[in-house]
């Protein structure tokens, strides 16, 4: 069904090409300004959305062979996430049931046992206390009862992800609401990590609604890349996730020249054209595709930094193959490029009118009727907050 939905939507953009027209909701929006740099606002986004919510905190290609881990500090949680003997991934809390240590650096590597630098405890893959060091002088200790704290994980489409309260109810699969489905196309979990890079940005709202806005690339972008681009966008839900996609029937080739698609010949597409625009998961990540040095896509993994008026997102530059040479110098130019116009174009302007907002003497922000992206993740994210622990479950059910 994947591809057919991809055809349909091929289909409207085509429908509303060559009315000229997009798709519109019914009304423009405001959002309180204050919601962008209020310290109360933004923990209770912090609480209640990242560390209750399915986060994306890595693709399955950065630990492909059993016994590879990935360790990261994620909102100042600690997490280790690796393959165990049977290929599935598990996720932990990375601190020693002791005294809270860190079992292993940040960092990607291969272990079937990890051991805590501090006091020499020792777990398995499956999380399990297996070793303490001197427990003749310890004293007697159900092990069994000092496993590492476990969190709830889910391998799909070739990206992992994490919740980071270890007792959530959530149901992951649920809460993708077939979305899964449709990422699978891209077909990730084969695809070569080329690259990732590190950006500083601006509030993780004000950074987001970037992703999801087509409305200023022709003006924010004119000088790099936005001359070529429609600021007319199609959005396309499924819960809190999102594509948008451009209306304009011009698409790229893998030799870089514009062509205007045979729709009569429309189930012979090949993906690449029928998967462009940007794809949102809910709440942090965006993934953009391109040609250049071989089909590429980047994945940028967004978080919030330690106030309200910074961001963190990380950057993965994947390839559908591993590059030769010559693909490997031409992709290096396109991220450096992609870099630049992230950081310096859209991530410096938000930097910029987060101080016009903080004046206080802006009350509101517009969402447009053209908008509609926008508007569904604010509404996704006041839905969010306003959640119990008790209901929360219940909000992710088709």
């Amino acid at each position: 069904m994947s591809r057919e939905q991809l055809i349909e939507m091929a289909l409207n953009n085509k429908k509303h090409s060559d009315a000229g027209t997009q798709e519109y909701v019914d009304n423009i929006v405001k959002i309180p300004a204050i919601n962008y740099y209020d310290r109360e606002i933004w923990q209770k986004e912090v609480d209640l959305i990242f560390k209750r919510t399915p986060l994306v905190l890595g693709v399955s290609k950065e630990i492909p062979n059993p016994g590879d881990y990935k360790s990261i500090d994620v909102l100042g949680i600690p997490v280790l996430i690796l393959r165990d003997s049977k290929g599935d991934l598990r996720a932990y809390l990375n601190a020693c049931r002791h005294r809270g240590a860190p079992l292993v650096e940040n960092g990607v590597g291969n272990k079937k046992r990890f051991s805590c630098p501090y006091h020499g405890w020792t777990y398995d893959e499956k999380g399990s206390l297996i070793g303490i060091s001197s427990q003749q002088d310890f004293g007697d200790l159900d092990k069994s009862c000092n496993s590492l704290v476990s969190l709830p994980i889910l391998e799909k489409a070739g990206i992992i992800w994490v919740i980071l309260t270890a007792d959530s109810k959530v149901d992951m699969e649920k809460f993708l609401f077939g979305y899964d489905g449709l990422l699978e196309m891209f077909n990730l979990s084969d695809w070569h990590v080329f690259d990732t890079r590190i950006l500083k940005g601006p509030n993780w709202k004000v950074a987001y609604d970037g992703y999801l806005d087509l409305y200023h690339l022709p003006v924010l972008h004119s000088e790099t890349f936005g001359k070529d681009f429609s600021n007319q966008a199609n959005p396309y839900e499924w819960g809190p996730h999102q594509r948008v996609s451009s209306p304009s029937m011009v698409i790229s080739s893998s030799e870089g020249e514009d062509l205007i698609p045979d729709y009569n010949t429309i189930n012979d597409w090949p993906l690449e054209h029928l998967m462009g625009g940007v794809w949102t998961i809910f709440p942090n990540v965006s993934i953009a595709s391109f040609m250049g040095g071989g089909r590429s896509i980047l994945l940028s993994q967004l978080m919030p930094g330690e106030s309200p008026d910074e961001s963190y997102t990380t950057q993965y530059y994947l390839m559908e193959n591993k590059p030769t040479k010559k693909q490997e110098e031409e992709a290096r130019k396109q991220f450096d490029f992609l870099e630049y116009v992230v950081e310096v174009e859209d991530y410096k302007t938000g930097i910029r009118l987060q101080k016009g907002l903080k004046t206080g003497m802006i009350k509101d922000v517009l969402f447009g009727k053209n908008e509609g992206a926008g508007q569904s993740f604010h509404g996704w994210v006041d839905k969010i907050i306003n959640t119990s622990d008790e209901d929360l479950p219940d909000l992710y059910k088709d």
